[in-house]
């Protein structure tokens, strides 16, 4: 009885291992015939929408007041005075700074030396004189003689004056009668805001000439008529022209955005890290309330196309194939997704949307991206 029952058990056991392996088998069989079997592919569903579009592209640069002038003095010497300081509104004709002439020591005894020499003809013309006078008023000489030596005083007394206004001038850099026409005060040319004052009192400048620019005593500017100075790639240059609308942005004023109108591009490029780009500039039109100064730097989007009540859908649902645009309208979602391939002509994109022009209603829905299981 015990061998038939450790031979049944043996038996069973084996029946047993068979079955085992045998739904091994079987579910292996299974798992791998499912794996291969094609799954369905799920989209996400993109609607048609009406909507205006535009294209634009984005200019960098700063900015800064149309007229930036720059005050230079018509003579050298030293700062002596300064009467004025960066921020400060200005006057045209108002006063800025003082120099000191310092006069070069050549010039100096030259002067000097004219001036003696005018004294010395001067006295002695005028003796010639006292005593012409004696002469012709006893009738000894002519009229014309007496008239040729009141003319020589005269002029000798005109050529000492002109020779202490010169010395004057190269010592004191004025004349007692030309005060008001003083070189050695620095004046500003234009009404505007002092932008920056770069000297300070004891500094030496030296007046522009041929061979140097000169010392700038001040900087002025008007700040009511600011420009945005930027530049664009040669890509789109081509694409802008004057007069059309820009919208300037402030790194400096968050959320504002100031509107502004292209003036300039310029006819020739410069090259900005190996990329042709063109310089343009855009007048900007700045609340009283607002205060920008100069310096700024700005981001200008100038709108290169524009489509109103466009049909437009994701730029992704649209598939492009050699000269071709194609999207795939949903024709059916019950019990799976079915699509109709469809010819279409696009127009211009933002970046996320593009227009349709022919193919497409609006609210028609359109296969997008594969949905991730």
């Amino acid at each position: 009885m015990k061998n038939i029952n450790k031979t049944d058990m043996k038996k069973y056991i084996r029946i047993a291992v068979l079955v085992l392996i045998a739904l091994i088998f079987v579910g292996t069989f299974v798992f791998l015939y499912r794996k291969s079997q094609p799954k369905e592919k799920v989209y996400h569903i993109e609607t048609s929408t009406v909507t205006d579009l535009k294209q634009s592209t984005v200019a960098t640069g700063k900015i800064e007041p149309r007229d930036e002038i720059q005050i230079k003095p018509q003579i050298s010497g030293i700062i002596s005075e300064v009467y004025k300081e960066a921020g400060q509104h200005v006057r045209k004709g108002e006063i800025i700074a003082k120099v000191k002439v310092i006069p070069e020591l050549g010039q100096l005894n030259s002067a000097e030396s004219r001036v003696r020499l005018a004294e010395i003809n001067g006295k002695q013309c005028e003796t010639d004189l006292a005593r012409m006078e004696q002469l012709h008023g006893s009738r000894l000489v002519s009229d014309e003689e007496y008239e040729k030596s009141l003319l020589t005083a005269r002029q000798a007394r005109e050529e000492l004056q002109a020779a202490k206004d010169n010395l004057e001038i190269i010592k004191e850099g004025i004349t007692k009668s030309s005060a008001s026409f003083s070189s050695t005060l620095i004046r500003s040319t234009i009404d505007g805001l002092i932008l920056d004052v770069p000297v300070k009192v004891g500094n030496s400048v030296i007046m522009s000439n041929t061979f140097n620019d000169g010392t700038t005593i001040a900087t002025v500017a008007d700040m009511g008529d600011l420009i945005f100075r930027g530049n664009v790639d040669e890509t789109e240059v081509g694409r802008i022209h004057e007069g059309v609308p820009v919208t300037i942005t402030l790194g400096a004023l968050q959320n504002m955005s100031f509107d502004a109108t292209l003036e300039y591009i310029s006819p020739k490029s410069t090259e900005n890290n190996g990329a042709n780009q063109f310089e343009i500039k855009a007048a900007i039109q700045v609340p009283d309330s607002v205060t920008i100064r100069s310096g700024y730097s700005a981001n200008a989007e100038i709108v290169l196309q524009e489509a109103k009540g466009a049909v437009a859908v994701p730029e992704s649902t649209v598939e492009f194939s050699n000269d071709s645009a194609f999207v795939y309208v949903m024709t059916d979602s019950i019990p799976m997704q079915k699509f109709d391939r469809r010819t279409v002509t696009t127009g211009i994109s933002n970046g996320l949307l593009i227009e349709i022009k022919q193919g497409l209603k609006a609210g028609e829905r359109v296969r997008g991206l594969q949905t991730e299981e």
